[in-house]
């Protein structure tokens, strides 16, 4: 699906980015795995050229310009047309306290900075991808771009503006055959945030997840291969009239939070007159 493509992944040593960036490579991808730390890095395109892929690491700063410029610049130099920009990189962001009770800048700071990385990724990658006539930036956002998430903090208003961005940035670009589109994802157990989080607190994760599940309409989360699917479909040719839009992978989350049927309803098929 992506043969002798080049696809640049921002934040690939988190658990997600590396998922994606196994994906494409699985596809055909050449994978150019960037990120702050060389050894999460190398350890993901171990695992991408152990399985017969192609990667390449490069210590990138998504928050800096300059540096995201340099080595777009390298690889369009050596490799040719950036095909393909992902950005997955993390967010440090307070969450589970009230607005009422937060500051400004625990609220604001942490939307400027996911922001910021998203902004300067995509639009660097676009203004070459003008020049080529073609290519495809991928965002990443959750659950709460789309719905209102009470004690999501910041990280709310921060998946709310990254769609924004794609949406617009689609509609100025997609006249130079450039397609920009939103992956919602609503998290998933598999990922090593969920993952640490359940073997420090086992019980507790065990009823934090069980009430995410109980939010989505298929009472269940969806996985990371499940998103990295999307990703790989959306990169894709398959995928080349669809752009402007966020696409919904949280198994039904933020169509509506369906509480009446949920595991433990107990009005589920009965005449509410009754």
């Amino acid at each position: 699906m992506l043969e002798n493509k080049n696809a640049i992944v921002y934040g690939a040593g988190g658990s997600l980015g590396a998922t994606v960036a196994k994906a494409f490579a699985s596809a055909g991808a050449r994978v150019f795995l960037t990120g702050r730390s060389t050894e999460s890095l190398q350890t993901v395109a171990t695992e991408i050229r152990g399985a017969g892929g192609w990667a390449e690491v490069a210590v990138v700063d998504g928050y800096d310009q300059q540096a995201i410029e340099n080595h777009l610049d390298q690889v369009h130099t050596s490799y040719g047309p950036i095909d393909i920009s992902f950005n997955a990189v993390g967010l440090d962001v307070l969450q589970n306290v009230p607005l009422i009770e937060m500051q400004a800048d625990e609220y604001l700071v942490p939307v400027e900075n996911f922001l910021r990385t998203r902004f300067l990724t995509a639009t660097a990658a676009g203004r070459i991808m003008k020049d080529q006539g073609f290519g495809v930036i991928l965002f990443l956002t959750a659950t709460p771009g789309g719905i209102g998430y009470p004690y999501t903090g910041g990280f709310a208003a921060a998946c709310a503006a990254v769609e924004n961005l794609s949406a617009n940035l689609a509609a100025e670009l997609g006249i130079y055959g450039i397609r920009v589109v939103t992956i919602r994802s609503g998290g998933s157990p598999d990922s090593r945030v969920f993952q640490e989080a359940v073997q420090q607190m086992p019980e507790e994760m065990a009823v934090v997840l069980g009430a995410i599940e109980d939010d989505t309409m298929l009472k269940r989360m969806p996985l990371m291969e499940e998103i990295a699917n999307v990703a790989l479909f959306l990169a894709s040719y398959m995928a080349s009239a669809i752009t402007g839009v966020t696409i919904d992978v949280t198994a039904g989350t933020t169509a509506g939070l369906n509480y009446r049927t949920g595991r433990n309803a107990t009005t589920f098929g009965k005449d509410p007159r009754s």
